[in-house]
């Protein structure tokens, strides 16, 4: 991780900057991240300047530091699709001067960190030095390297970054495996607000969920087919056919319709309940018993380490960065992808009586390393 072998504090309160920060403005994980870290930073002192087509989903608060600018653009006969590359270049270009900028932080490679380069080089022929963060999430990596037609654009954005992180080790491996990039890639981890994702249980919630006291189970995603959501049912189904269990689902996604109809040919379908998208996800958590996440890839897998600080343990694959997170046998469990068996036994095994408590305890504990306050003076020293 960077900043292991340095004094933070002696940074972090040299100055206050001007940054940018250029994220998509959805619920995912990446636009989730940037957009807590710029309410950190402004929190801090430090001016933050969001540059997207839409104000971010998180960005739900007022602060004299936080500005909003939209990268708005025409649709004309010519072009097939919108160029919003092009318009955000222009928009980075045109905050970047009116706002002297002192950094620009962009999260996902494409198209952001291409169009920051574009900046940059504009930028310097007025002799404005932009210095360039970017930020990889994953799927800008491990979806977009397996196109190799993006290949030399996304290298050649990486090597005019003046930094470039990943948010786990397995990413760090990933980018150079499918990228022709060799130089230094610095790991900083996600993180949790605590503020948040430490919410007591509501009873007269859970009894409502769970009126004779089942055992609840969670999955939240966007229902994509890489987020592997009709293994949650399998999973389900064989726990519920060994001790009294709900499952709710959480979010929305092109594999919704396919999941519900799994559902109603399921013996235990009445158990089951899609919730859609919810923006206060943690009041859920904080009722539940056992997280699956049995993707395909991840990352980093935020969505797990939102449950563990809720106190609850996980069920996951071991790919990706899940499990740098989710760490076998302490935290919950990992298994190879499509193994519902042994997720299944797995989870049976974490939610007896006798051993749900621990894991839950040790999933709380270790969710801790991954606080704002341990990560954001990462990103200050960086900067």
């Amino acid at each position: 991780m960077l900043g292991s072998n340095f004094n933070t504090s002696i940074f972090v309160h040299l100055l206050s900057m001007n940054i940018g920060i250029v994220c998509y403005p959805t619920f995912g994980g990446s636009g989730v991240v940037a957009t807590e870290l710029g309410k950190a930073l402004a929190d801090k002192g430090h001016s933050v300047h969001f540059i997207s087509y839409d104000q971010p989903a998180r960005l739900d608060v007022f602060n004299q530091n936080l500005f909003y600018h939209e990268v708005s653009f025409n649709n004309y006969p010519l072009f097939k699709f919108a160029p919003y590359e092009i318009a955000l270049t222009s928009k980075i270009v045109d905050v970047v001067k009116a706002y002297k900028l002192d950094i620009l932080h962009v999260h996902y490679a494409i198209p952001h960190a291409a169009a920051a380069v574009t900046a940059k080089h504009i930028l310097a022929r007025e002799g404005i030095k932009l210095k360039i963060v970017t930020t990889l999430h994953g799927t800008d990596i491990t979806l977009v390297g397996k196109d190799h037609s993006y290949e030399p654009v996304v290298s050649y954005s990486l090597f005019e970054s003046d930094v470039v992180t990943a948010v786990s080790e397995s990413l760090k491996q990933d980018t150079y495996d499918n990228f022709s990039y060799d130089g230094d890639i610095s790991v900083i981890p996600n993180f949790i607000d605590f503020e948040r994702f430490n919410k007591q249980p509501k009873d007269h919630f859970k009894k409502v969920i769970a009126p004779n006291n089942e055992k609840i189970l969670v999955h939240t995603s966007n229902f994509r087919k890489v987020k592997r959501v009709p293994d949650v049912v399998e999973i389900y189904k064989r726990v519920a056919a060994e001790t009294p269990a709900k499952l709710l689902l959480i979010g929305d996604g092109p594999e919704r319709t396919k999941v519900e109809d799994q559902c109603r040919n399921c013996e235990y379908c009445d158990g089951v309940t899609f919730l859609g998208k919810q923006e206060a996800v943690e009041e859920i958590l904080s009722i539940a018993d056992l997280f699956l996440i049995p993707s395909e890839t991840e990352s980093f897998g935020l969505a797990a380490l939102e449950a563990m600080a809720c106190e609850v343990p996980v069920v996951s694959t071991n790919t990706g960065g899940l499990p740098e997170v989710n760490i076998d046998g302490l935290t919950g469990y990992t298994s190879d992808i499509g193994d519902v068996a042994k997720m299944a036994s797995d989870a049976l095994h974490i939610l007896k009586d006798e051993n749900l408590q621990q894991f839950k305890r040790q999933a709380k504990k270790h969710s801790l390393k991954y606080k704002l306050e341990n990560i954001l003076p990462l990103y200050e020293t960086l900067y």
